[in-house]
């Protein structure tokens, strides 16, 4: 097949375009079949209930004014009437309506429980969508824009656009039905109804397009608000933003975002109404053009008054089933667009993580990195340029360097959080690339100078380090004894029990040097990690508690390869190997003494500290 021609007319292309963003409603219908096929197969009864019944309402209504109009004439001419077949039509029509009543109060219950479970399975898809992406798509403020617009709306769209394809074949089937009588008064009134009706769904479609693009254009914007909202009202920023009285402004910075939101709001909200109105006119003049001329038609005797009855009560509740369905398909395709957020975010490519060594080639070789090379995604200064290194089981290793220097790059590549662009890092003489993500890590014991201080229970807290045994308490306890959190755990009220944290009621929060001593011990937890890295782990504490972790820690890694970095040069000197990192390269290495009789950077740096405790 030959490729389209680039020379199509515009309206073909807008046409196209307009028809394919369709696409998403099937992608919406399978969604929520899966969420619920009772409740779906459910709603499907019911519309297909409620487009039948209002014609059958209709043509009942008919049949009671023609009932009523014959007992009149009965009456003058015998003085009797007959109340039977009146009183049955009205019955049959309260049965009706009780039924289309029914059908609505159900449509509504099933509805609400979808949205209820469609809301948490779609939150789920996000949320584990988040779990195989790369911490370098974390890092992407471009990613973010997308993980903002899929999760905004992304629990009622999907349900909203079922709800409108529904909503679409009810009245399909009421329009299908009201033809069917109203055709055999006059085939060019069903025209009618479409001529006053198009010129609406245009304009909605037109103006769907427009908020739709506003809203992925602002992506940036809404962040920035939602961040500001955060600092203005979590209590690890009030502190900071009462004490240095930065309400004011930064809550006038948020105030401008949202003026110029709504600026822009208002003028589409102002066009589309507008343009509403002044086409929905269309539809009252073709409605009063059919209302004169069906009363013309029953005086001059061409219809009976229960034709005409019926006729303006087919005609007027036709019109609406043909606005509805076209107001259904210009919101179908709104829902499409907003749709689209949701896959484009879960279709976002992840690396494949595909290593199955679970032994390395060379068992207890230990860890090595050769002529290992990295620069951050979008930046182009080298965070790690030409790193070697060879740590041995039972080593300890200190990573010490200004801030920037590429040291905690350095464990984001051991941890496998990025790969090297060059070189390679091997662990037991295999790289790590080659193995399996969830065996590598196992062998991994990591704290972050930014470890995450958990709104759960103290022993959750620490249960984290070790998924497997999260809610061991035996295994809580030994751990916090290893990190030296056991001495003040025991004082809190409930002990390991006790809620952290002010988010939850009964919630007790730590000194920064209490949270790093649970940092610790959740670290100790990975009974089977023969790596341990302490990425700046007492900077919260003083020197006694400093020294004597480091003193605790070391005589609990003997067998293993300890990693420590710090900016505290006292609490390096144990170590076995010193590396002095400057711009990601190494400049100096060697242990405490080598270095000092070096009188380098490190012996500079090391004296300038000790000076200020002389």
């Amino acid at each position: 097949m030959s490729p389209p021609s680039n020379n199509n007319p515009a309206p073909a292309r807008e046409l196209h375009r307009f028809l394919g963003i369709f696409r998403y409603t099937r992608r919406a219908l399978e969604l929520v079949w899966q969420t619920s096929r009772r409740l779906t197969f459910g709603l499907m009864l019911l519309t297909v209930v409620a487009g039948v019944l209002p014609a059958v309402a209709t043509w009942l209504g008919k049949l009671i004014v023609d009932a009523v109009v014959a007992a009149m004439e009965v009456y003058q001419a015998s003085g009797e009437i007959d109340y039977q077949p009146l009183l049955t039509y009205v019955l049959l029509e309260a049965l009706v309506l009780i039924g289309i009543s029914a059908a609505q109060r159900a449509t509504a219950a099933h509805q609400a429980l979808l949205r209820a479970l469609l809301g948490q399975k779609v939150n789920v898809m996000i949320l584990e969508k988040a779990q195989t992406l790369s911490l370098a798509q974390f890092e992407d403020s471009e990613f973010y824009d997308k993980l903002t617009r899929a999760r905004r709306e992304a629990s009622i769209r999907p349900l909203a656009l079922v709800n409108k394809t529904f909503s679409l074949l009810q009245n399909t089937i009421s329009l299908a039905s009201f033809a069917f009588l109203l055709i055999q008064f006059s085939p060019w009134a069903l025209l009618l109804l479409f001529i006053g009706a198009l010129p609406v769904f245009i304009a909605e479609a037109k103006f769907s397009g427009d908020a739709f693009q506003i809203f992925r254009r602002r992506s940036p914007e809404t962040r920035a608000q939602m961040y500001l909202e955060t600092v203005l009202a979590r209590e690890d920023s009030i502190k900071e933003v009462k004490l240095f009285q930065l309400g004011p402004l930064l809550l006038g910075r948020y105030k401008g975002i949202f003026d110029t939101l709504f600026k822009e709001d208002r003028r589409l909200i102002l066009r589309r109404e507008t343009w509403g109105f002044l086409l929905g006119l269309l539809g009252t003049l073709t409605f009063y053009a059919a209302y004169a001329w069906v009363v013309l038609e029953t005086v001059l005797g061409k219809i009976t008054l229960g034709d005409m009855t019926m006729y303006l009560l087919v005609f007027k509740q036709g019109q609406t089933a043909i606005s509805t369905c076209l107001t259904s398909i210009s919101g179908m395709y709104e829902d499409n667009l907003y749709l689209s957020n949701l896959y484009e975010y879960l279709e976002q490519p992840v690396p494949g993580e595909t290593g199955r060594i679970t032994a390395g080639e060379k068992p207890g070789d230990g860890l090595r990195f050769e002529g290992v090379h990295f620069t951050y995604p979008g930046s182009t200064r080298p965070a790690v340029q030409d790193f070697n290194l060879h740590l041995k089981p039972g080593e300890s290793l200190a990573l010490v360097g200004e801030n920037g220097s590429g040291k905690t790059t350095l464990i984001k590549l051991l941890t496998r959080l990025y790969d090297p662009d060059q070189g390679r890092i091997l662990l037991d003489g295999t790289d790590l690339r080659d193995w399996n993500p969830l065996t590598l890590r196992q062998r991994i014991g990591v704290i972050f100078q930014d470890f995450v201080r958990y709104q759960f229970l103290v022993g959750e807290n620490i249960g984290m380090g070790d998924v497997e045994a999260f809610s061991d308490q035996e295994r809580w306890q030994a751990a916090a004894e290893s990190g030296m959190a056991n001495t003040f755990i025991d004082k809190l009220s409930d002990g390991y029990q006790t809620q952290l944290g002010r988010w939850f009621k009964g919630g007790q929060e730590l000194s920064g040097g209490q949270w790093q001593k649970i940092a610790l011990s959740r670290a100790f937890m990975r009974e089977k990690a023969d790596i341990l890295v302490l990425d700046e782990p007492t900077a919260a504490m003083d020197a006694e508690a400093e020294a004597q972790i480091f003193e605790y820690f070391r005589q609990h890694t003997l067998n293993k390869m300890a990693i420590l970095i710090s900016h505290r040069f006292s609490t390096v000197r144990m170590a076995d190997k010193i590396l002095f990192i400057q711009g990601g390269q190494v400049i100096e290495q060697g242990n405490h003494q080598e270095l000092m009789a070096a009188d380098g950077r490190y012996a500079e740096l090391f004296n300038l500290q000790a000076s200020g405790y002389r």
